[in-house]
């Protein structure tokens, strides 16, 4: 379980960063007037000449400081020989200018501007485009010291010049645009700065061409622009496009490369992707060093940004360090006067705070709130974090009289700059519900949090619309706390509060389970779609994960480690893009859905039925120090009847509850385990887990149970009640990841072809559809459906062929079985009516090929199943492994049923409020309706027994829930059977109704 005081959004302040930091700054416009020279000044203009050539190229590498002599000597020499009332030493001004603003040298640069502004007047006149330039270039300077009431006017000034001078269609207009846009957007005028970006842009592709620096300035500013309004999605391929444009152009080497990277850091560290920003932000750190020398006002950017992943992260220490550093530097490059300072105190100041060091983060948070004041006026984001940042500290001393008039002005000053639908208006709100939650007021602690949740709600439909799902799950942690915020007021503060409870289990329905239902539908989306593009991109994301999952298990015996590992790393990459490619064109046909609530849930629930959403949670205190805000993880409970009110509770502590459940699945597993154990340890569980759960059903006895984390690994069927009786003796269960599923499931395809069984593979022996070079794996020789991927015993499963023989006796159809039950096999079908596969099933915690990264990137890697051609070696083809990953481009939208007769198909990876990483997940993903998976290693025989007798109930037309549960009440009631061991392995998931004939 992550630490989550790293991620807090209830009563924490908001980290302050100044945009500006991260904006590429337009280059000034270099005035190139050539009046006549006479003869005798030709020796030595040809001499500047050749120093501003050196000097322009030591600019464009990023080489401040070994260009600045050269200019230097460049405007002494154009003085002796020109005078000092010329064109072109109003040039050399300028641009010496220009280096002197880039290391931060404010004063001396301003006087040099002014001094070129004024002669370009009293040479070329007032209407002339160099003086548009010269105005321009001081606007810029006002603009990067924070003096924006100096700078608009002079760029209006020149914006209208060179539109008069030059026509609209030209280049120096395009920059202007850009300029101003660029100055309202650091003062938060966002829908100002917009309009004027995009025309920029657009002007500068039709006038420069897609390849040019100035295009990139342009993508990376409308992305930051966009970044800083929260729409994370729409900026990241902006910024991608910039970075790339940046490389291909000025090389690998270059400042405004390292501007780039600093700015993808950004938006992956607001993201929650915090080690992909750390990798960004220590090239961008090592590379300014590099271009720029350890004292540059850049440097101490970057090391503002890189303390501010770690302080996020909670690694405070090193926080403190490079805060203290990038302050210094600073002060020292930019004078105590600097919008940047005010930046680097604030920053600081939250670190004191979370550390509860309460007396310095106070001094500094007033200067920084005062700073910002006097140098961006009072209405400005900057300040607007600023009051908040310290009404929380004000808030986390107690101090409520203080703090609240402080965050109300923040919350407000945030709607009118930055909309009602900005992350920090609900980080505003966020802290309003927790000052007046620890002040005991829980009307207005339920109306801003209830507030905040919807504001939330919006940005997370945005963000997970796009991108691939990593990506995702780590923006989805990024907002977990106010989840916990939500059940904690509940529980703790208002257990009797019908609209607390109301806000709990919506939030629960909106948040658990979302990223498999936002991949689910993008998938589908795709499939039912018939234009050329979307099937490509779903082949190419499957060949992909073909070949990703084919080399994981598969590692060349001569292939040297770094080259694997780089293999590696270019098929996770492929695929990432695949992914986001897919979720953006499955955003474009994608039509408004039924909002989740607890209405339009509550109305899909059968009449004889209730939902049980457990939840794992951790739960907060808003009295609490900030480092204590957040207890030990626990779970609690939500029932929602057909009609009437939901009810919750809290379960108790996860870590009692965990203890509990292993050793109720260690005595499960083992039918050697005597059945009263079996039961005392059902029963022991049972008391935590479902009898105050049923004080909540009443007489209701059909329950979809949504389980959480841990709880997703046991079978309840097999819970022991107070009369020493099994639960699936008195309930029946169907299991869902979320109440939302219900909403999902409503969606019914059409069957494509009949029911497919794939069954009884012979292991020693190539697939006759598809084969594939695979290295010498293992099945061990027990009788059980198992496999351990290390050995090289291979051993055949004759249940599986009498299951296959009966049960396609019953379905009237030809089962695949021996050299014909194939991966690929499986990879053809064709969303059939019903999808059985009787094998080898595995999860490995820790695959042999153990890479981090990419089982971070696609836990799905770790289980699935095995199937023909697995232990010869061959060429091309399938490797005779089909992976959770792969299973998930299966066609099955259509399919009624999947039922995987295997060991372990119901493990996976654990992730709270996402359920298992497993087989299970990937046949919802690839368009399955329901499911039936195992728990456990199963043995053979008694599989092929409850199968058969599973499918001859199904074919009834009992339900396919109610059929699983019959066949496990006949096993439980028969002798052979009747050890927990053999009937409550399987479990049923999704759809639960008839099939129908």
């Amino acid at each position: 379980m992550n630490n989550l005081r790293t991620r807090q959004v209830i009563t924490l302040l908001t980290l302050l960063t100044t945009s500006g930091l991260w904006v590429l700054m337009p280059k000034p416009t270099i005035g190139q007037s050539t009046p006549p020279v006479s003869t005798a000044q030709s020796a030595q203009l040809a001499e500047a000449e050749r120093l501003e050539q050196q000097g322009e190229k030591l600019k464009n590498e990023g080489k401040y400081n070994e260009a600045i002599p050269l200019w230097e000597r460049v405007l002494i020499i154009r003085k002796k020989a020109l005078g000092n009332e010329h064109p072109f030493v109003a040039t050399s001004l300028n641009n010496l200018a220009f280096l002197y603003s880039s290391q931060g040298r404010y004063a001396d640069a301003e006087h040099l501007y002014r001094q070129a502004l004024d002669m370009r007047k009293r040479l070329l006149g007032n209407e002339h485009p160099d003086v548009a330039g010269s105005l321009n270039n001081l606007a810029l300077l006002y603009s990067s010291q924070g003096r924006y009431a100096d700078a608009e006017p002079l760029l209006r000034q020149a914006l209208d010049m060179r539109k008069q001078l030059l026509g609209n269609e030209h280049p120096d207009v395009a920059e202007s645009l850009n300029n101003l846009a660029f100055l309202y957007s650091s003062q938060g005028r966002y829908a100002d700065a917009e309009p004027l970006y995009r025309q920029a842009l657009e002007l500068h592709k039709r006038l420069l061409g897609n390849e040019h620096p100035n295009v990139a300035g342009s993508l990376n500013n409308l992305a930051l622009l966009y970044s800083s309004q929260g729409r994370y999605t729409d900026a990241e391929p902006l910024l991608r496009q910039a970075l790339e444009l940046y490389k291909r152009l000025l090389g690998n080497e270059h400042p405004d490369v390292v501007t780039s990277l600093n700015n993808l850091a950004f938006l992956y560290s607001r993201q929650g992707r915090y080690a992909d920003a750390e990798h960004l932000y220590r090239q961008a750190l090592d590379m300014r060093k590099r271009l720029l020398g350890n004292e540059h006002p850049d440097v101490a950017t970057s090391l503002n940004n890189l303390a501010l992943l770690y302080s996020s992260q909670g690694r405070y220490a090193d926080a403190e360090h490079l805060y203290r550093q990038a302050l210094e530097l600073y002060k020292r490059l930019l004078g105590n006067e600097h919008p940047n300072v005010a930046t680097s105190l604030n920053a600081l100041a939250g670190l004191y705070s979370r550390q509860g060091r309460y007396a310095d983060a106070e001094h500094l948070y007033r200067q920084a709130l005062e700073l910002y004041k006097r140098l961006l006026g009072n209405e400005h984001p900057f300040v607007a974090t600023s009051l908040n940042n310290l009404a929380f500290l004000y808030s986390s001393q107690g101090r409520y009289a203080d703090a609240e008039p402080l965050l109300r002005q923040a919350l407000d000053m945030r709607k009118r700059l930055l909309g009602n639908e900005h992350p920090d208006v609900a980080n505003s709100l966020n802290n309003l519900a927790g000052l007046y939650w620890s002040q005991d007021d829980t009307s207005r602690a339920l109306e801003f949090q209830t507030q905040s949740i919807t504001v939330q709600e919006n940005n997370l439909t945005l963000n997970l619309a796009v991108g691939f799902e990593r990506q995702k799950r780590d923006y989805v942690k990024t907002i977990s706390a106010t989840t916990y915020a939500s059940i904690s007021l509940h529980l703790n503060n208002a257990a009797n509060n019908p609209s607390a409870t109301n806000l709990a289990l919506s939030t629960v329905l909106q948040r658990k389970g979302r990223i498999l239902d936002v991949l689910t539908n993008s998938q589908q989306i795709l499939r039912q779609r018939l234009d050329p593009e979307s099937k490509t991109l779903l082949k190419n994301l499957a060949n992909t994960r073909t070949q990703l999952a084919y080399l994981f298990y598969n590692r060349p015996e001569k292939l040297p480690l770094e080259q694997y590992r780089t293999q590696i790393a270019q098929l996770e990459t492929q695929a990432k893009q695949l992914e986001d490619q897919m979720s953006r064109r499955s955003q474009e046909f994608r039509t408004q859905s039924q909002p989740v609530t607890i209405e339009t849930v509550q109305k899909l629930i059968p009449t004889d039925a209730a939902l049980v959403e457990i939840v794992h949670y951790q739960p907060f205190n808003p009295k609490a120090a900030p480092k204590d805000w957040f207890g030990k993880p626990r779970y609690a409970v939500y029932v929602l009847p057909v009609k009437g009110q939901p009810k919750g509770i809290d379960l108790g502590d996860a870590e009692t509850i965990q203890k509990t459940l292993e050793l109720f699945r260690d005595n499960l597993r083992d039918k050697e385990t005597p059945i009263a154990q079996v039961k005392q340890s059902a029963r022991d569980l049972d008391k935590i887990l479902m009898q105050p759960v049923r004080k909540l059903l009443g007489n209701t006895r059909k329950i979809l149970l949504s389980p959480d984390s841990q709880l997703n690994l046991i079978p309840f069927e097999a819970l022991v009640d107070e009369n020493n009786r099994y639960l699936v003796e008195n309930y029946s269960f169907t299991y869902l990841t979320s109440g939302r599923d219900l909403l999902r499931l409503q969606n019914n395809s059409p069957s494509q072809q009949p029911p497919v069984l794939i069954a009884n593979p012979n292991f020693n022996r190539p697939g006759e559809l598809v084969a594939r070079q695979p290295h010498a794996n293992s099945i061990d020789a027990k009788n059980t459906r198992s496999i351990d991927l290390s050995q090289k015993v291979f051993s055949p499963l004759p249940g599986t062929a009498q299951e296959a023989k009966a049960i396609a006796s019953l379905l009237k159809i030809q089962p695949l079985t021996d050299t014909k039950a194939t991966e690929g096999a499986v990879k053809q079908v064709n969303s059939p009516r019903i999808l059985h596969i009787a094998t080898h099933g595995f999860f490995e915690n820790t695959p042999a090929n153990e890479e981090k990264t990419t089982l971070d990137d696609n836990p799905l890697l770790q289980s699935g199943l095995v199937l023909a051609g697995l232990k010869p070696r061959q060429s091309g083809g399938e490797d005779g492994i089909l992976t959770a990953l792969e299973t998930t481009t299966l066609n099955l939208v259509g399919t009624k049923l999947v039922v995987l007769s295997a060991c372990d198909t119901g493990l996976g990876n654990i992730n709270a409020g996402e359920g298992v990483y497993g087989l299970r997940r990937a046949l919802v993903i690839a368009g399955s309706e329901s499911q039936v998976i195992s728990l456990w290693k199963v043995a053979d025989d008694a599989t092929k027994d409850f199968m058969v007798a599973y499918y001859q109930r199904l074919l009834d037309n009992q339900g396919r829930s109610e059929a699983l549960r019959q066949t496990q009440l006949e096993m439980l009631n028969g002798e052979k059977y009747q050890h927990p061991y053999f009937w409550a392995a399987f479990i049923p998931s999704g759809d639960w109704t008839p099939m129908g004939k």
